[in-house]
């Protein structure tokens, strides 16, 4: 039998879950999401949340409370009669009531091998701290910050080619697959739970943008992954010529120099240890580009200086 399921998610990370629990016959009773926000081309045009984008096309209730510690809020939740609900990047914290309404809990995937980036941001910070490998989990959920028992794992190794978007998009896909399997097992009873370890607990606090800065003067790799895990928000960036410049994506390369500095007509910049190479760019206020496109535009001699 389909469960009841109450889905509770909100960027493009979560959609691909809603999609493969509905595909898999699962009954989505109410999709909960963040209220839309202003946006538009002047700003002023209300814009839904991915999720509700999706659940609206599927013809699925969409609720978009500010709070869910009201008497109120609860109340309307259990009205549903969920079997179980799936939390997916909500961005909201589910008090203890709401954790226990459901029959059989809340289930929550999680983009990261838990204990090790619990909190917000654990996609970036496992490509900024280079980290060989990130993952997926469904665990069910408690009151603390990610500190549930874990039920399901998957896991995918960090390549030096990876920035944050292309990790987001597989661990999103990975994940979906990886609950529907989990709903499955919760449906037999055969879903089985294991204690978080105490060890190795790391936090993965919210981006600043204070952090996007580029140091030239760390090792070519740890430049690297730095660049890559802020790619494509917020950006990691230097200055150039008085502008600021955003690098997207970049590549290990040979050289040595003054930290900072253009090393030949590839724009491969020195780094404390070795050097990468610049693979695209974006200058402030243009459009994302190849970086022998932003050669033609901005002509650079070998010596010239990003800070």
């Amino acid at each position: 039998m389909p469960l009841r399921l109450i889905f509770m998610g909100t960027p493009d990370f979560s959609v691909p879950t809603l999609l493969e629990l509905v595909a898999h016959g699962h009954e989505i009773v109410a999709v909960y999401t963040r209220a839309p926000k202003p946006g538009g081309r002047r700003g002023l045009q209300l814009q839904p949340t991915p999720v509700e984008e999706a659940a609206r096309k599927l013809g699925v209730p969409v609720l978009t409370p500010k709070t869910l510690k009201t008497p109120e809020a609860l109340e309307e939740f259990r009205a549903f009669d969920a079997d179980s609900a799936v939390v997916v990047a909500y961005g909201m914290i589910l008090p203890q009531a709401i954790l226990d309404a459901p029959k059989l809990g809340c289930y929550n995937l999680h983009a990261s091998l838990l204990p090790r980036w619990r909190g917000a941001a654990p996609i970036n910070r496992a490509i900024m701290a280079g980290d060989a490998e990130s993952g997926v989990m469904v665990m069910k959920m408690d009151i603390g910050l990610d500190t549930g028992d874990v039920a399901m794992a998957e896991r995918l190794a960090i390549t030096d080619t990876m920035t944050a978007l292309d990790l987001h998009d597989r661990l999103s896909r990975l994940g979906a697959d990886l609950m529907v399997r989990a709903m499955a097992a919760l449906d037999r009873g055969g879903l089985q739970l294991k204690k978080q370890s105490g060890d190795g607990v790391t936090y993965a606090a919210k981006i600043d943008k204070a952090e996007a800065r580029i140091d030239w003067t760390r090792p070519a790799r740890e430049v690297l992954r730095h660049i890559h895990g802020l790619s494509p928000f917020p950006g990691a960036w230097a200055e150039l010529e008085n502008a600021r410049v955003k690098i997207l994506r970049c590549e290990l390369a040979k050289g040595t120099g003054t930290p900072g500095e253009v090393l030949d007509d590839h724009l491969t910049i020195a780094c404390g240890e070795g050097a990468i190479r610049l693979i695209e760019l974006q200058r402030e206020g243009k459009a994302r580009m190849q970086a022998a496109d932003f050669l033609r535009g901005v002509p650079l001699k070998t010596g010239a200086k990003f800070t």
